[in-house]
C-alpha cells in the first residue's frame, strides 16, 4: 500500500513513517519543514529501502498535493501536518484555522477527487474542551465543545471528513475516515532513530527532561491546589509507538464509506509531581520545582476511556508504566541534547 503521510518529518508523523515503513508499506512523506526536520527523514531513508518519498510542500499548495498523490498512486493517508500550541492558538487564531482547518480542506479536495479511499486523521482531545469531571475518563460520546482555536479548528476537520465521507457514499467511489482523537503523547522510538524535538518545546514530560539536564534552570508547578490526590492536574500518557500502532490498526480496519472516531490513551491519568518523580528516578539527577499559579483552563483530570477500540479493533497501550515512557524519552535526548541537530 502506498500511504501518504502528511507532517512526516514532525514527532508523531516521523514516528508513523517508521511503522509504515516497519510494516512493508511505500511512504509519502509530505512536510513544509516549519516544525518538522529534513534529518528525521534522512534517518528513515536508513532502513526504507527505496520504500520512501519525500516531498517538502505545505498541505495547502494545491498542485504540490495533486502532485504528490497521483504520481506516487497513494492510497492511504494520515494527516498529522498541523500546528498545535492551545496557548498560541487563543493568541493566533487565524493562523490556526488557516494552517489546520483551510489548507486541511485543500488536502482533502484533493484525495477525494483522486479517490484515495482512507483518510486518518490526527485529531485531538481538545475537541472536548473542559467536559465534566463525571464525564472523565472520557468517552467518543463526550460532548465536543472546543475552548480553544486549537481545539475547534480540528474540530472543523472532524466535520469535513464526515460530510465529505456521507456524500461520497452515495458514489461509486465511497470515502471512508477516522478520527484519533489524542490525548498526551510522550516517548521516542525505542530505538533511537527518530524521537521528540520541538522548539520552543511545551510538552511536559520533555520539559522535564531538559531541567534534569540543566537546560532549564527550574520546572513550574502550574496550580498545586487542584482536587487530585497531590493537588497538581492529572493527563493520560500514551507512548508515541503505541500511538502510531493504533493509526496502522484502523487504517487496516476501514471499510468503505465508515466513519469513525477513536480516543487513544492508556485510559489512565498521571499527575504533573508524578511526572516530575518519574523522570528523577529514571534520570537519577536533581533539579528545581518552582510553585506556580494556574492556568486558565486548565482542567484537574483528563484521561481517555479507551475501550472502543479495544472493543472493536483489539488495540490497547503496550507501555503504560510512566517511568518507561519517561525512558525512552530520557534516552532520546541524552543521545540528542540539542534535538536532530545534536
Amino acid at each position: 500500500m502506498v500511504v501518504l503521510v502528511t507532517g512526516g518529518a514532525g514527532y508523531i508523523g516521523s514516528h508513523a513513517v517508521k511503522r509504515l515503513l516497519a510494516e512493508g508499506e511505500t511512504v509519502v512523506a509530505l512536510d513544509n519543514l516549519a516544525v518538522g526536520h529534513r534529518e528525521a527523514i534522512e534517518a528513515l531513508r536508513t532502513i526504507a529501502d527505496g520504500r520512501l518519498a519525500f516531498v517538502e510542500a505545505d498541505i495547502g499548495d494545491r498542485e504540490q498535493v495533486r502532485g504528490a498523490i497521483r504520481e506516487h498512486g497513494v492510497e492511504a493517508v494520515m494527516h498529522f501536518a498541523a500546528l498545535a500550541q492551545v496557548g498560541e492558538s487563543v493568541q493566533h487564531p487565524l493562523r490556526y484555522y488557516r494552517n489546520n482547518a483551510a489548507s486541511a480542506l485543500t488536502l482533502l479536495e484533493e484525495v477525494v477527487a483522486a479517490g484515495v479511499p482512507r483518510f486518518i486523521f490526527s485529531s485531538t482531545c481538545a475537541t472536548y474542551g473542559e467536559p465534566d469531571a463525571s464525564r472523565v475518563p472520557i468517552a467518543e460520546d463526550c460532548p465536543q465543545a472546543p475552548i480553544s482555536p486549537y481545539g475547534m479548528s480540528k474540530l472543523h476537520v472532524e466535520h469535513m471528513l464526515r460530510d465529505a465521507s456521507a456524500s461520497m457514499g452515495r458514489e461509486a467511489r465511497p470515502f471512508s475516515f477516522a478520527a484519533l482523537r489524542y490525548f498526551n503523547v510522550a516517548g521516542s522510538d525505542p530505538d533511537g532513530l527518530i524521537g521528540e524535538d520541538h522548539d520552543p518545546e511545551t510538552h511536559l514530560i520533555p520539559v522535564v527532561i531538559q531541567a534534569a539536564m540543566g537546560k532549564r534552570d527550574a520546572v513550574t508547578i502550574f496550580g498545586e491546589d487542584y482536587p487530585t490526590p497531590d493537588g497538581t492536574c492529572i493527563r493520560d500518557y500514551i507512548h508515541v509507538s503505541d500511538l502510531v500502532d493504533a493509526h496502522v490498526a484502523v487504517m487496516r480496519a476501514l471499510r468503505p464509506g465508515e466513519g469513525r472516531a477513536y480516543n487513544l490513551g492508556i485510559g489512565e491519568g498521571r499527575s504533573v509531581r508524578e511526572v516530575i518523580e518519574s523522570v528523577r528516578r529514571v534520570s537519577g539527577r536533581s533539579f528545581e520545582v518552582r510553585r506556580g499559579q494556574r492556568r486558565p483552563g486548565d482542567p484537574p483530570r483528563l484521561f481517555a476511556d479507551p475501550s472502543r477500540i479495544r472493543r472493536e479493533l483489539g488495540w490497547s497501550a503496550g507501555v503504560t508504566g510512566l517511568d518507561e515512557i519517561v525512558a525512552t524519552a530520557w534516552n532520546w535526548f541524552l543521545a540528542h541534547p540539542d534535538g536532530y541537530r545534536s
